[in-house]
């Protein structure tokens, strides 16, 4: 591109509306390199790279035709390495295991996240299979327009599955046991079953209408059943390990409320490191949870996992001042970001990252107020750069991701002028 804003542009708009070639979704991303290249050189190499593409293609396609010429491609093993992008909605290993299936008998999985991305391995019968699987899947959606599917192979040629639970398991062996996924967890909640009842079909809220498949994706979103528990009994979040000397419920009102509406947040008054967070849906919940947990919130590690409770209780009338004060109903705050329906917010929600995406800022405010005022609440600022076409808007970067953190719970909503308040969220960008 002639500019970086373009590129910043450009992909920005993409994502909220996947372009096609020939019927083909295109996904655009950033590239490692400053510039391109056209010497010479250059190009000869970059024919011979569309050759053996094209080669490879070859290969693909005999082998899913079933002809002949179906030898193992050198590096191409039965192990698969998934990453899922733009996760909107949750992703279980049992979709992985329903949609991979159509391609070959699988026989392990492991789920886990890396670098703020839902990922997993997957082990096929054979190599045969994955390369199939691969050839069909990497870069389909499983729903529409989101949780896009990237897929490599990986390096190792088996796996090692300790426990069958939602996060891992071995298909071939039922005696697994569970592992750290026991029926009873710490601090007197169960955690929720592994399994299809673990992640119940739920309602889109916005629109009233149960959700369809629609043309480019792979299964449907979840949608109401009869059969099914109310999606209401999982939209409560249990959020422990917290820093109790630090953690306030309006602070994981804040950070939650990135991901969804946060409805009640209850610090729990015998054991103040764990908290209840009441999401408006299960579909938020979800969200919030494939999000936020494992990440670093002053200090510590915070784990976070479905609640067994359906909603957050009020503390009673006759509760001393510092029990009711740890519990707080926030489902009349003007401050959610998804309670108008077809809302912006709705295709930029993205996992805590260094960069943060401000908005909302008045003319008069300079690029040196709002580096003062991120430096003087003890944030370390990097860079900053208005956006070029609309300057009510910037990006942030800060010393890291636990910093970005504490300042979107700081400084989002923050008065800056004229009574416009500053708004805070993620950005997937860079500077």
């Amino acid at each position: 591109m002639a500019s970086e804003e373009a590129a910043v542009t450009m992909v920005n708009y993409y994502t909220s509306a996947t372009p096609t070639v020939r019927n083909q979704p295109i996904y655009i991303q950033y590239s490692n390199h400053r510039e391109l290249k056209t010497d010479n050189l250059a190009n000869q190499r970059a024919q011979a790279a569309l050759q053996a593409i094209s080669a490879a293609a070859m290969h693909t396609g005999s082998m899913a035709s079933g002809g002949e010429g179906r030898s193992l491609v050198p590096g191409q093993g039965p192990v698969l390495r998934i990453i899922v992008e733009n996760l909107f909605y949750p992703v279980t290993l049992e979709v992985l295991q329903q949609i991979f299936s159509k391609y070959g008998t699988v026989l392990k999985i492991i789920t886990f996240t890396r670098n703020n991305q839902f990922q997993a391995l997957l082990q096929y019968s054979e190599a045969v299979h994955a390369q199939h699987a691969k050839a069909s899947l990497d870069g389909q959606n499983i729903y529409n327009s989101c949780c896009t599917l990237r897929i490599d192979f990986s390096k190792l040629t088996m796996l090692n599955v300790k426990y069958n639970n939602d996060k891992s398991r071995d298909f071939t062996r039922g005696d697994l046991p569970t592992g750290e996924l026991e029926p009873t967890a710490a601090f007197g909640v169960a955690l929720p079953p592994y399994g299809p009842a673990a992640f119940p079909p739920t309602f889109h809220q916005h629109t009233g209408l149960s959700m369809t498949a629609v043309p480019g994706s792979l299964v449907s979103p979840p949608r109401m059943s009869l059969q099914m528990a109310p999606p209401a009994v999982h939209s409560v979040l249990l959020v422990s390990n917290l820093n109790p000397e630090s953690v306030t419920p309006h602070c994981l009102f804040i950070l939650f409320g990135v991901y969804g509406d946060v409805q009640r947040v209850k610090i729990l008054f015998n054991k103040k490191e764990n908290a209840l967070v009441q999401m408006t849906d299960a579909t938020q919940a979800q969200l919030a949870m494939s999000h936020l947990n494992g990440q670093r919130l002053y200090g510590n590690v915070i784990r976070v996992t479905l609640s067994k409770h359906p909603v957050v209780q009020l503390p009673r009338v006759s509760a001393g001042q510092e029990e009711q004060s740890l519990t707080r109903d926030f489902s009349g705050s003007a401050l959610h970001r998804f309670k108008k329906p077809g809302s912006k917010n709705f295709n930029n929600i993205f996992p805590p990252s260094a960069t943060l995406h401000l908005s909302n800022i008045p003319s008069s405010v300079s690029e040196d107020a709002l580096k003062d005022l991120f430096s003087s609440s003890g944030f370390n600022v990097k860079a900053f750069k208005f956006f070029q076409k609309d300057r009510k808007m910037a990006l942030m970067q800060l010393a890291s991701v636990e910093e970005a953190i504490e300042a979107l719970i700081t400084l989002h909503d923050h008065l800056l002028d004229h009574n416009q308040h500053l708004r805070v969220s993620f950005s997937k960008s860079t500077i």
